[in-house]
């Protein structure tokens, strides 16, 4: 069952807004997540400078945040980062993320990848922040904008469908994280037509992407990010 929210905080749309978001601005943000996976492409993938392109585009898109919050504050409720449908999102998004946890350590112990050491704690702490930065980039803006484009109705099937296919070409050339993040992001997409909330999103996306490297893909992003520095 639904949580006993009233009408307003469960259903909070872009009609909450004092200021209606134009197809311009929608489509700047588009082609700014857009130019943010081509920046992946050269910043991780090219020159291999992971820590620095994250923490770059973690900082450029909360200060985008910051600045849309102050000329209307209802933005942050109509992206989807809110508490009021925390526990409804919890309950919708739980059974796929065990599923999804259960299958990782399936197919790792199938091909003897589990790797799992201390690493993954720190990972389950930060992680979750830039997941959150991810969704909301790739769902809350592309798969949000694209559903509330003014008088051009898309289906919400193929918004879904081409939301995920982006997301799943910025993770080439790992064929095992396309895999992952294009079934991750028909789920989301769903999940964020139906119910925004981010901070969930985020959650899950942290928690999953960690369990998901030292399972299934066998590798250690704490080593490859942060500890090389130490050393």
């Amino acid at each position: 069952m639904r949580p006993n929210l009233t009408k307003d905080l469960i259903e909070f749309s872009e009609t909450k807004l004092k200021r209606p978001v134009s197809n311009k601005r929608r489509l700047i943000e588009i082609l700014g997540v857009v130019l943010t996976a081509i920046g992946k492409f050269i910043f991780m993938d090219y020159l291999d400078w992971r820590l620095f392109y994250v923490v770059l585009a973690t900082t450029l898109w909360i200060l985008y945040i910051i600045f849309r919050y102050k000329v209307e504050k209802n933005v942050m409720m109509y992206w989807g980062f809110r508490t009021d449908n925390f526990k409804y999102a919890l309950r919708l998004m739980m059974p796929f993320v065990i599923v999804l946890a259960m299958l990782f350590l399936g197919i790792g112990y199938y091909q003897n990848t589990i790797n799992i050491t201390w690493h993954i704690l720190p990972l389950l702490i930060v992680y979750p922040i830039w997941g959150s930065i991810q969704q909301f980039l790739i769902i809350g803006l592309v798969v949000g904008n694209l559903n509330d484009l003014n008088h051009k109705k898309i289906s919400k099937g193929f918004i879904i469908f081409i939301t995920a296919l982006l997301f799943s070409v910025i993770h080439f050339p790992s064929t095992w994280l396309m895999i992952g993040t294009y079934v991750l992001a028909l789920f989301y997409g769903y999940v964020y037509l139906k119910e925004k909330n981010i901070y969930v999103m985020g959650v899950f996306h942290g928690w999953l992407g960690a369990l998901f490297y030292y399972t299934v893909v066998n590798k250690d992003p704490f080593q490859e990010i942060f500890l090389k520095f130490l050393n």
